[in-house]
């Protein structure tokens, strides 16, 4: 039977999603854990993507399946879907991950159905048992549960994976295959929706997934005037602003790119500086693996502290402007 683990990898104007590479390196980790494992798999799509290639074999691909063509140098749902569908239907792949991006979450569900299989969505943890078949944690209730999730009847086992939630990528060059594979079947696949141009919006500084050191703000922030003041401290730190779904409805923080949570961002810090956050499960699932945990709230009894390596119990608006100012004094 088949063990190959295949990794779809998202790709954007010529670069990989990082959730890509850490799925690379998960699925090296999988197979060293199986006792019958196949081969670690990529799938990239788009146009002249041969030095995509080679970044897979960089990271940890053993084989590469590479679909190079015009069409597909925008992310077009139903010919990218078509593609993994041919793709796993002639080689019976025994399992398929995916990063939990808006077209990862997209694709897997679409390809997982015309296979007739299903998708763990949002993982947080990937294991195999000891029948070599894929374990998917998945958080449920705000994660204030985690279940496993198994398909061990039908084939492929999909899932996908939220980004920043598994380890970072490590380089790991293969002296791997990379099989172009025919596209012919391309031109009888009916096209809905045309994308006719992509638009990309660049964050300011660094990003939550990259930073060293976060900072976080939630509902206890106050007003706008104090969540300015958090992006004067971050930028004070060279680190990135986050935020919890309060902070965000009510208009301080600039977009859901800076929600950590369930519903946002995974990240991995060396230092997270959380201010005016509960602590509810849904926003720790998010910041649980940080390196060093500070928290400032004025209740001492809130959530957070239980998740925290040091914490300040306060009014974040005497303390913000204090730190603020001793930053200042030392720079």
């Amino acid at each position: 039977m088949n063990k190959d683990i295949w990794v779809y990898i998202e790709q954007n104007q010529g670069s990989i999603a990082p959730v890509s590479l850490e799925l690379l390196n998960e699925a090296q980790r999988l197979k060293e854990k199986m006792k019958n494992p196949g081969a670690v798999t990529a799938v990239v799509m788009g146009e002249k993507i041969g030095p995509l290639t080679e970044v897979c074999l960089e990271y940890g691909a053993e084989k590469v399946y590479a679909a190079d063509d015009p069409r597909l140098k925008l992310y077009h749902p139903e010919y990218y879907a078509a593609i993994l569908v041919n793709l796993i239907t002639s080689y019976d792949p025994h399992i398929v991950l995916f990063g939990a991006t808006y077209s990862g979450a997209q694709l897997a569900p679409m390809t997982a159905a015309r296979v007739k299989t299903g998708v763990a969505a949002h993982s947080i943890e990937l294991k195999v048992d000891e029948g070599d078949n894929l374990v998917a944690v998945v958080p449920a209730f705000g994660g204030k549960v985690l279940g496993d999730i198994l398909i061990p009847n039908h084939r492929p086992q999909m899932a996908s994976v939220k980004a920043g939630i598994l380890d970072k990528p490590v380089q790991r060059k293969t002296n791997g295959e990379v099989q172009y594979v025919p596209l012919d079947f391309l031109d009888s696949v009916k096209v809905r929706l045309q994308p006719l141009s992509q638009c990309r919006e660049d964050t300011k500084g660094v990003s939550l997934e990259e930073a060293d050191v976060v900072i976080c703000g939630g509902f206890g922030v106050g007003d706008k005037e104090r969540w300015d003041q958090l992006q004067a401290l971050t930028e004070a730190l060279g680190g990135a602003l986050g935020c919890t779904r309060p902070a965000l409805d009510e208009g301080w923080a600039e977009g859901e790119h800076q929600m950590i949570g369930t519903s946002g961002k995974s990240i991995r810090p060396k230092v997270y500086l959380g201010f005016g956050i509960s602590g509810a499960t849904h926003h720790v699932c998010g910041m649980k693996d940080a390196d060093f945990v500070v928290s400032v709230n004025q209740d001492e009894g809130a959530e957070i502290f239980k998740v925290s390596d040091l914490g300040l119990v306060g009014d974040v608006n005497q303390i913000l402007p204090q730190l603020i100012e001793v930053l200042g004094q030392k720079s």
